[in-house]
């Protein structure tokens, strides 16, 4: 039998703006391009392009009512998400974790991190995000997860590119959503 020794901790923590072109770095790696193609949450089979920009990430960094969470292992960035305060429910993007580390907890362990900071610290009772329609296998992830199809779609931004350059004409998003335990439950 083999033994293996457990996973260092994970650090969570606001990104700064000194953070942006490793963040960039990072969510490019795990949707876009061959780096992606390592993890199972690559969209370079519908999307060719990129998936933000340092623009991009700087305003969430900036932003009043957002948060971008960085979460470290052994001092090394490994995954990152961003939160957006909307009224009554946080909205959670720019999910990325490596591409070789998928498929080992952190995933779970960064969307837990997210939901507590939403219901906790700004105590919203929902989170809500868009997912790709046809990422079914991320969807299902995420219904796993508590997360909920809500039938409401948006199409995806053909023509702009800060957002990918689409392989296929039938691309469009779906709204997820999950209640939130109130902080002290």
């Amino acid at each position: 039998m083999e033994i293996t020794e457990p996973a260092p901790p994970l650090t969570f923590r606001t990104a700064t703006d000194a953070d942006v072109p490793e963040l960039v770095a990072l969510i490019e790696s795990a949707y876009r391009g061959e780096e992606s193609k390592q993890g199972w949450t690559t969209e370079a089979h519908l999307l060719d392009g990129q998936r933000t920009d340092a623009q991009g990430v700087a305003e969430v960094i900036a932003g009043p009512d957002s948060r971008m969470i960085a979460v470290e292992r052994n001092g090394a960035l490994v995954a990152c998400c961003q939160l957006e305060r909307r009224k009554d429910h946080a909205y959670f993007g720019m999910f990325a974790v490596r591409p070789r580390l998928q498929g080992s907890g952190l995933g779970k362990a960064v969307i837990a991190e997210a939901e507590r900071v939403a219901a906790e610290e700004w105590a919203v009772g929902e989170m809500r995000m868009t997912v790709l329609t046809a990422r079914e296998d991320l969807i299902a992830w995420y219904e796993r997860r508590g997360y909920r199809r809500t039938g409401e779609k948006s199409p995806f931004p053909y023509g702009d590119e800060r957002f990918g350059v689409p392989k296929r004409p039938d691309l469009e998003f779906e709204t997820l959503v999950k209640k939130l335990a109130p902080a002290g439950r």
